[in-house]
């Protein structure tokens, strides 16, 4: 059973004297352990995919199943509690408190789910040493480079072992040296801990780290290719 499977899947938004067909029958199955790149012009229907598989958003029409839960049929509390469990979100501006150490950023997900203190320190802590931010833990956001707060990003979203890491622009802030640092740790995370990783690029060159690459098109696939010359890290 795939991790990630959408059939035929739909999404329209009315705004009123128009109808917008953000996807229009989508279907794509992504196993457990992937890595998977997704391209394509704004408005192809990427973003709205990638909010589905979020479980942030419900099809109009068509079936997203998570782990083999039907996401697109729970209620919205419901989805919440699913994207708890298996998706942990990477963003562009790394979406960091400001005045919050790395620790305690790393923290918030497992402080909503209502893990205890001592628990929460302990797992934060070997996120951010994962990351290989282990002496890192007490800085401030601005007293961190961007690699370092999209490590923290990063760590954030790996502490509560959910086994999707959906990434939207990760390295879009970030120099094309540090771009390849951050996509040096994801690959190492894909391929060492098993965990599967969906990411939105514009950039060919990152696209190029993924095993496979699913390029969209007004509201639709027009590739969905293996990599077969995937970049390594140096």
């Amino acid at each position: 059973m795939a991790l990630i499977e959408v059939e035929d899947l739909t999404r329209t938004y009315d705004l009123g004297d128009v109808v917008v067909h953000a996807l229009r029958g989508v279907s794509l199955r992504i196993e457990r352990g992937e890595f998977v790149a997704v391209m394509g012009p704004s408005g192809s229907g990427k973003s709205t995919l990638m909010n589905m598989i979020g479980c942030l958003d419900r099809p109009t029409a068509g079936r997203y199943t998570l782990d083999g839960v039907d996401a697109g049929a729970l209620s919205r509390d419901d989805r919440a509690e699913l994207r708890s469990q298996k998706i942990g979100f990477v963003f562009q501006g790394f979406n960091l408190l400001p005045r919050t150490p790395a620790i305690e950023n790393v923290e918030l997900p497992l402080s909503y789910a209502g893990v205890a203190r001592k628990e929460r320190v302990r797992r934060a802590t070997e996120a951010l040493k994962t990351v290989g931010l282990g002496d890192r833990l007490h800085h401030l956001p601005s007293q961190l480079s961007g690699g370092q707060q999209q490590r923290v990003a990063i760590a954030r979203a790996l502490v509560t072992g959910a086994p999707v890491l959906l990434a939207d622009e990760p390295t879009g802030n970030l120099d094309s040296r540090t771009s390849d640092e951050v996509m040096a740790l994801l690959v190492r995370l894909n391929e060492e801990r098993g965990v599967t990783v969906m990411m939105v690029t514009h950039e060919p060159d990152v696209a190029a780290y993924a095993a496979r690459e699913v390029v969209f098109r007004d509201g639709l696939i027009s590739v969905d290719k293996r990599n077969e010359s995937r970049r390594r890290p140096s």
